[in-house]
């Protein structure tokens, strides 16, 4: 099983420039192969696979720009297959079209492989050993055991470094058990389950709000580009991953209890973008982050022998009576929040019957 631990790296003077340019390199070798592959296709209708765009690379671009030499070759080679993803997820899957990468985009990573040692973690010392870097400071808060495959380089907009290596380990699975749950997502509260179990949801960003807009008004007094409006893009960029932490790790345990205590988990799959599109809820529903609790169950359910399932986006959980399969049609209107079946006259809060549905049809499709 392949598994990823992220660390965060205290780089000295020379390794941070060394991991600049990488950065920058990295940019510039994307862009011209997209660039080259984008005119060789508009002229003269030839299509160029990631091995051509690598040739490119490494006969034409590294003899012009000797200054590619300097930096790790599997960094630029990540980079072409990178740029090769998006060229064929566009045809594929009807993405939008690669763009070329901005020197101001302020993510930015590398990837490197694996190979003769060139990547190890010294946990006793607390430092990684990164190619072209050498050992690097870390801060190495979780021990692995396993074959090192790769490892990406990042910095975070607040100016932070990390780096995440991906593992090839084994996966103790929790205990089996046989229960059953349906979830229905939720805004007042994150989620609902069939067994009558509210999680709460935090509202992380309500927390953190006026502190955000008091930081935006002090960043909108300065000068543009000036060293005090990028001290004060920093403090913004700290509030932002303040909520962004804040909220995984509260996901995390949520999913972790649903995960251990369950073996069947089923869920809506619910459309998140179109949803997003009504400017009343489109703040409340980015906060609660359904998907990021929904990618969290999908990967902890393989890892531990879970059944993880989506039902259809349409079906209509919150009408049907979960009693006798009467389907209320005036239950569409969102202020119904309790009702009782016309036909069986059984009483229902809205989002525990609407998550029973959830179970009901999730197993159906297993069965």
């Amino acid at each position: 099983m392949l598994k990823a631990y992220k660390y965060r790296i205290y780089p000295n003077k020379e390794q941070k420039v060394q991991i600049a340019k990488t950065f920058g390199c990295c940019r510039f070798v994307y862009n011209q192969t997209l660039a080259y592959r984008k005119e060789a296709y508009e002229k003269e209708k030839k299509s160029v696979s990631r091995i051509d765009c690598n040739n490119y690379c490494n006969r034409i671009l590294k003899q012009t720009y000797t200054w590619l030499r300097e930096i790790d070759k599997f960094a630029l080679t990540n980079a072409i297959y990178n740029m090769d993803f998006a060229y064929r997820k566009f045809f594929k899957e009807h993405a939008g079209y690669p763009k070329f990468k901005s020197k101001h985009d302020h993510h930015k990573s590398y990837t490197t492989n694996f190979t003769n040692g060139n990547i190890a973690a010294d946990f006793e010392n607390g430092k990684i050993k990164l190619p072209k870097l050498k050992e690097v400071k870390a801060k190495l808060h979780r021990v692995f055991e396993g074959q090192i495959k790769s490892a990406t380089v990042l910095q975070v907009p607040n100016g932070k470094y990390y780096v995440s290596i991906l593992v090839e380990t084994n996966h103790c699975e929790i205990s089996h058990t046989d229960k059953k749950i349906g979830m229905d997502l939720g805004i007042k509260d994150l989620c609902i389950t069939s067994d009558g179990k509210k999680y709460e949801n935090p509202k992380t960003i309500r927390k953190y709000e006026k502190k955000l807009a008091k930081l935006q008004r002090k960043l909108a007094h300065k000068e543009k580009r000036s060293k005090n409006y990028y001290k004060q893009k920093k403090k913004i960029a700290l509030c932002h991953e303040k909520i962004r932490n804040t909220r995984k790790d509260d996901l995390h345990k949520v999913s972790h209890g649903m995960i251990s205590e369950n073996q069947v988990i089923v869920s809506e799959n619910l459309q998140i973008k179109n949803m997003v599109k009504n400017h009343y809820l489109a703040k409340a529903i980015s906060d609660v982050s359904w998907y990021e609790l929904t990618k969290q169950l999908e990967y902890k359910a393989v890892w531990n022998g879970r059944q993880y399932i989506k039902i259809d986006t349409f079906y209509a959980s919150s009408q049907m009576c979960s009693d006798c399969g009467h389907q209320n049609v005036d239950t569409k209107d969102l202020s119904v929040r309790e009702w009782i079946c016309p036909a069986c006259g059984a009483y229902h809060d809205r989002d525990i019957n609407a998550a029973k549905n959830i179970l009901a049809e999730g197993l159906r499709q297993i069965a």
